[in-house]
């Protein structure tokens, strides 16, 4: 099987080429976008998460100063 292989053929495959690569260089565009997104609403949980077990610390600390003065703490 020989096939003449002539600038048009190579000049057809790189454009094809380009077109690829551009559609590529477009998708990874908003994927970095997406993960950007999804990077910003991780650190958000994060903090929101950060803030809930202060809370609870806090409210952990009341109880056990509360057990302490009705005297019915554990002792550990």
């Amino acid at each position: 099987m020989s096939e003449n292989v002539t600038n048009e053929l190579i000049f057809s495959v790189l454009q094809q080429m380009q077109a690829d690569m551009s559609e590529l260089k477009f998708d990874m565009r908003d994927i970095k976008g997406r993960m950007t997104m999804v990077e910003e609403h991780l650190g958000s949980s994060i903090i929101a998460i950060s803030g809930v077990n202060s809370r609870l610390d806090r409210v952990t600390d009341r109880v056990e100063r509360i057990e302490q003065r009705l005297n019915i703490s554990e002792h550990r």
